[in-house]
């Protein structure tokens, strides 16, 4: 497992983006792509095929030891991209737009680890099995998908045995190693937030098919939702939960 810097399905200029990967490459951080396919936060007007290549091999060539990438995040029911269609369609059957996505970006970028990422797949019980489905129908048909990604926003709601018995029947029904990719814990509580991190991440730490975490930001006021408390420095104060955590991996805390 490494530090992890992730480039955000969000749209943000060349320019930011190459200084991120430029810094990520000279400091030895794990640059990783979030995203190629969502339903969310995408081009609008009449996408084609040739545009979704095109899309996933120009960033491949303009970065290419990107290490981890979500090639399809969040898909149906969750979200649905309005060009699933055009790509190869088959939502809710063989899901073969997925299949393409991921045999796409596995000629783009022959060395990245791909991910099928979403919410909710290691927490609840449907969620975890159409995870599992939609895995198990595109590696029959030959998608080249390497892991499954765990968001794991819900996860502080449970205790890490329940999550260990939900991820080990996720890897073993999938036969595929997991991602924590976007681990956060809401909570004003300092004590209450480092319960969490404790009972957690000595589980996620010890679990040899969990192959990396990535914490969903960590400036506090500053994370995916703005009115979420799971950061965890404040101003230039460490949390005990970062803190703690820095301490689990030999690292100074901010």
């Amino acid at each position: 497992m490494g530090i992890c810097a992730v480039v955000s399905g969000k749209r943000i200029q060349l320019g930011t983006l190459d200084a991120i990967y430029d810094y990520a490459q000279k400091s030895g951080i794990i640059f990783k792509q979030h995203n190629f396919v969502w339903g969310s936060q995408q081009p609008g007007g009449n996408i084609t095929q040739s545009d979704v290549q095109d899309w996933i091999q120009q960033f491949c060539k303009r970065y290419p030891n990107t290490k981890l990438i979500d090639v399809v995040n969040e898909p149906p029911p969750h979200t649905t991209p309005s060009y699933a269609n055009a790509i190869g369609g088959g939502t809710n059957g063989d899901w073969k737009w997925i299949t393409n996505a991921f045999t796409w970006a596995r000629a783009a970028c022959p060395n990245a680890v791909l991910i099928l990422n979403d919410y909710n797949d290691i927490e609840w019980s449907a969620d975890i099995q159409h995870m599992i489905d939609i895995v198990k129908t595109i590696k029959a048909a030959g998608a080249p998908v390497d892991a499954v990604g765990c968001q794991g926003h819900d996860a502080y709601r449970l205790s890490a045995a329940t999550l260990k018995t939900n991820m080990d029947k996720v890897n073993n029904d999938t036969g595929l190693p997991l991602y924590i990719t976007e681990y956060d814990v809401s909570n004003t509580d300092d004590d209450a937030q480092l319960k969490i991190y404790k009972d957690h991440f000595p589980m996620f730490l010890s679990t040899d098919y969990v192959k990396g975490i990535t914490i969903w930001g960590w400036i506090y006021g500053s994370t995916w939702q703005q009115a979420a408390n799971s950061g965890l420095v404040k101003g230039t104060t460490s949390r005990p939960a970062m803190t703690w955590l820095m301490q689990q991996l030999g690292r100074p805390a901010p």
